[in-house]
């Protein structure tokens, strides 16, 4: 809003606080910070309303405390075309599922680095499709914004792409998961730090 923080500032912020939140309480709470993720994991049997409450809240929050002009809007709106983003979104989402797949669900994965996986994952998403679409990756992230300061361009960009990349993203990790190696193998090597304590 007033310039202090330059992009490549904003993405890695991103990032960071995502592999933060997800080291804090993924364990309590799987890490579903999304819910396009979220409703991934459920295969569709419900969407998650706290998910989108909380991203109200927090709008809400946000504009209470810098009271930000229509031309400050925190939310994402396209710099080119609606179906331009809409593409693009759904591309960074599918990158971002089909990552959170493969480190938060798969045994073999090394789950210790799963927020250091999935933060760069968004770092890098929002490097590259951020000056484009604002690369949402979350129906809440978008929703919530344009509830609290009414700005609702191109909203179903940002609520259909996410969904359907993260759906994507894991149905195609789902299709190549899986392995013929025995399950001693494949054990071996799914805890990094453990791997470092037997070695000491």
């Amino acid at each position: 809003m007033y310039g202090s923080v330059t992009f490549p500032g904003i993405c890695i912020t991103w990032g960071l606080v995502v592999m933060v939140m997800i080291y804090s309480v993924g364990h309590i709470s799987g890490a579903h910070f999304n819910p396009a993720v979220t409703t991934t994991f459920t295969i569709l049997k419900q969407f998650p309303f706290k998910q989108l409450v909380g991203a109200i809240l927090a709008s809400g929050a946000l504009y209470l405390l810098f009271d930000p002009k229509a031309e400050h809007f925190y939310g994402t709106t396209p710099v080119g075309s609606a179906v331009q983003s809409f593409v693009l979104e759904i591309i960074i989402s599918f990158l971002l599922m089909f990552v959170i797949s493969g480190v938060a669900t798969d045994t073999r994965a090394i789950g210790e680095l799963a927020g250091i996986a999935v933060g760069s994952t968004i770092l890098l998403n929002v490097l590259v499709a951020g000056p484009i679409s604002g690369a949402s990756m979350n129906p809440a992230r978008s929703i919530g914004p344009a509830v609290v300061m009414r700005n609702y361009k191109a909203i179903w960009a940002y609520v259909l792409g996410p969904m359907i990349g993260t759906l994507a993203g894991g149905f195609t990790y789902n299709l190549v998961r899986y392995t013929d190696k025995p399950l001693r193998e494949i054990t071996k090597s799914s805890s990094f730090l453990k791997s470092l304590s037997r070695n000491r």
